[in-house]
C-alpha cells in the first residue's frame, strides 16, 4: 500500500451497488490505465451495502493501492461518492462509475483540462463526445431530468449526471464537506456548490457506452426529481455563501 510519503497523484473513486459481475474487470482496467502513468495512484471503491459480494470481488483481486470502503447500510449513491471523495488522498480525484471503462479513453483530455480548471465534467453532449446511442426512454428521462435541473438549480452544464468527473483536491474537499444529499441528485448539488464557492468548471466531450440493464426507472425518477432538486437548492443556499472567501486553487495562479 501507499506510504504517507507517497501521496497519490490521482485517486479514482468508484461507487458500487450490486456490481459483482463487472466490478473486478472495471477495477483491473482502471488500475492498468493508472499504472501506465508511472505516478502514485489509488482506487477507492465505496460499496453501498451490496448483498451480492461486490466488496469481496474487489478484495479478491489483491491489487496494490486498491481500497474498499463498505457502508454498513444502504445510504445512497450520493453518500458513497461523498465518503470516497473525502477519504481519497489524491491531488486529483476522479469519479468513475462501475461502467466507466470505455470513458478511460478520454482521461488524458480531462487531465489536460484539469491543469487549468478545478472541476472537469465528462459530458455526453459536448463537442467531441462519442456515445453509443441510448434507448429512447433513457434519452427522454435524461432530457426531462436535465431540464428540471436547469430550471430548479440554474445549472448551465449540458450534462450534469454523467458518472465521469475529475476534481482537484481543493475543490473536492470544499464541496463534498458541505454536500448533504445522499440520493442520486447529488451531482446537481455538488456542481452548484462548486460554482457558488467560486471554483472553475469545464465540460469535456468523452467516450461513453451505455450499459444495458440500467436500474433507472423513469416513473420513479420523475416522482422524486423535483423534491430532491428543491432539497439540493436549499442545501446549496445554506451551505455555501459567496462570502466564504474560497478561491480557485490552480497551480501557478
Amino acid at each position: 500500500m501507499l506510504s504517507s510519503l507517497d501521496a497519490p497523484w490521482i485517486s479514482v473513486v468508484i461507487p458500487t451497488y450490486n456490481e459483482a459481475p463487472v466490478i473486478a474487470a472495471t477495477v483491473a482496467a482502471v488500475a492498468e490505465r493508472l499504472a501506465e502513468k508511472g505516478r502514485p495512484w489509488e482506487i477507492v471503491v465505496v460499496d453501498n451495502a451490496s448483498p451480492d459480494g461486490t466488496a469481496a470481488a474487489v478484495r479478491a483481486l489483491d491489487i496494490e493501492n486498491v481500497r474498499v470502503l463498505e457502508n454498513g447500510t444502504n445510504r445512497g449513491k450520493g453518500y458513497s461518492v461523498r465518503r470516497g471523495m473525502l477519504d481519497a488522498r489524491g491531488e486529483l480525484r476522479l469519479l468513475c462509475d462501475a461502467d466507466c471503462v470505455p470513458s478511460l479513453a478520454s482521461l488524458d483530455r480531462m487531465l489536460e483540462v484539469a491543469s487549468s480548471s478545478d472541476v472537469v465534467i465528462g459530458s455526453r453532449l459536448e463537442d467531441g463526445a462519442e456515445v453509443v446511442p441510448q434507448p429512447f426512454y433513457r434519452r427522454l428521462a435524461g432530457a426531462t431530468f436535465l431540464k428540471l435541473s436547469k430550471v430548479v438549480m440554474r445549472e448551465p452544464a449540458r450534462d450534469v449526471y454523467c458518472g465521469f468527473k475529475l476534481w482537484r483536491a481543493a475543490a473536492a474537499d470544499a464541496v463534498y464537506s458541505r454536500a448533504l444529499l445522499d440520493g442520486w441528485v447529488f451531482d446537481a448539488e455538488t456542481l452548484a456548490l462548486a460554482r457558488r464557492l467560486g471554483f472553475d468548471i469545464r465540460e469535456v466531450g468523452i467516450v461513453w457506452v451505455n450499459r444495458p440493464g440500467s436500474r433507472m426507472s423513469m416513473p420513479h425518477m420523475l416522482m422524486h426529481a423535483l423534491p430532491e432538486l428543491l432539497a439540493a437548492r436549499r442545501s446549496v443556499r445554506r451551505e455555501a455563501r459567496p462570502a466564504d472567501g474560497l478561491t480557485r486553487l490552480i497551480p501557478g495562479e
